[in-house]
């Protein structure tokens, strides 16, 4: 057993009792109540899910297993030489709430390494598939089509223990994070490079393997793990982390429930939109005659953007009140790599004149910047321009937390997702309408 699957067991048996004794002793407490609004408007933020994981805080974002992003990129070990941490150490963090050591790491990165091969079936599989397909449609293909490939899925077939649904899910989660940079670099090298594939490197942690396999140079490693570790987890109630629990409630494997999650994430409302906001800055630095704009420029341009009904893209969250640390942590890189780049300039000047005049302007809950308002940026200043890759990339951070909830799903005996529905007649009596 390795080190990190022994040390998960000791933490599930020890959390164990933990959701036994709230079922048993205080089931009939309530957490909180549902109106209106809420059941037609998407149960916004309806409390209904348990992710011990991760918790978004409205106004400190998200803190992983309890440490802030801040604090998580500054705990977690490092390559040697390089900004950012080990992405298989911060899995390590997920799984367990533990902050890993270095041989804890290198332990993660061999049960990678050791499981990193994609089989020859998936990449005949996308080579068969039209070339103009989305390369999301193409990476959720090649993860169900690896199904086949499922522990849990025969474990359970021949018969096993509930108390041991974890296990063999487990090995699923793993199987399928050594594989997801293979295939998504595999992805873009077939769609926008002729199919000029690059060998892994068994020698290099999984964010220096990926900028390997892609053919970008440094720093765009540490970009890789940035953008895995940022975009990893984020509650359980967004579109692809709950889709990813939901279709596991089923029992149905991680394969499964993985590429549900990538369809999720698909959605322009959910991960499609980084695309969308360098798509609308690069119609920005159009607009102004490819020139860095001054203060006064820009906040024309701000104010002319909203008056016209339209809004701000990567402006605006659901929960947060705050900038999104997510946001402030690829700040502080461009920074320093990307200072003098004109696009980040943009970027930048947005970020110093948007908030204010969206509080003036009133009808934004947060006139702050999120996740995805220079995660494009970032990507375009190094060469990866092919818009629609963006979202894979986004795919793959977001496997980790996905995996790391099923896993506990199944080691806490979850059972199936399945709320109560009812009709608009039946809301309007709840409600009093008067017909």
């Amino acid at each position: 057993m390795s080190g990190l699957k022994e040390k998960l067991s000791e933490k599930i048996d020890a959390h164990r009792p933990r959701t036994t004794k709230l079922l048993k002793e205080y089931g009939d407490v309530k957490v909180g109540e549902v109106n209106v609004q809420q059941v037609i408007g998407g149960m916004r933020g309806v409390k209904s899910l348990v992710t011990d994981t991760s918790y978004l805080d409205p106004m400190e974002g998200i803190r992983f297993r309890g440490y802030t992003i801040p604090e998580t990129l500054a705990k977690l070990p490092k390559p040697e030489g390089v900004e950012m941490p080990y992405v298989e150490g911060h899995f390590y963090l997920l799984l367990t709430g533990d902050i890993p050591t270095e041989n804890d790491v290198a332990d993660v990165a061999q049960e990678f390494q050791k499981r990193g091969e994609v089989p020859q079936y998936v990449f005949d599989m996308l080579k068969a598939m039209p070339a103009d397909s989305h390369p999301m449609a193409m990476f959720s293909a090649a993860i169900v089509a690896m199904q086949r490939e499922s522990k849990f899925a025969k474990e359970y077939k021949d018969g096993l223990d509930k108390m041991k649904y974890w296990e063999p899910t487990y090995e699923d989660a793993m199987d399928i994070l050594a594989k997801l940079p293979r295939v998504a670099a595999f992805i873009y090298r077939l769609k926008y490079k002729n199919d000029d594939q690059i060998a892994p490197d068994p020698k290099l942690d999984l964010g220096g393997n990926f900028a390997k396999m892609m053919g970008v140079d440094k720093p765009y490693d540490d970009v890789s793990r940035m953008y895995f570790i940022l975009h990893s987890d984020h509650e359980s109630g967004n579109v692809s982390a709950h889709t990813g629990h939901l279709v596991a409630s089923a029992l149905s494997d991680a394969y499964y429930a993985v590429s549900a999650m990538i369809n999720g994430l698909a959605g322009p409302l959910h991960g499609l939109a980084n695309e969308q906001v360098l798509r609308w800055l690069q119609d920005v630095k159009a607009k102004m005659g490819d020139k860095t704009p001054s203060e006064e420029e820009m906040k024309k341009f701000v104010w002319d953007t909203l008056n016209s009904g339209q809004v701000i893209p990567g402006y605006g969250h659901a929960v947060l009140r705050k900038t999104d640390p997510r946001y402030a942590a690829q700040r502080d890189f461009c920074l320093k790599h990307l200072k003098d780049d004109t696009l980040f300039g943009y970027v930048d000047m947005l970020y110093r004149v948007t908030p204010d005049i969206l509080k003036e302007h009133g009808k934004a809950k947060n006139p702050w910047p999120n996740v995805d308002a220079q995660s494009g940026v970032i990507q375009w200043y190094y060469g990866v321009q092919e818009y629609d890759f963006y979202t894979v990339l986004f795919g793959v951070g977001r496997a980790i937390g996905v995996l790391a909830n099923i896993v506990w799903d199944r080691a806490l005996g979850y059972p199936i997702e399945r709320p109560k529905s009812i009709t608009t007649d039946m809301l309007e009596e709840i409600a009093g309408v008067k017909k």
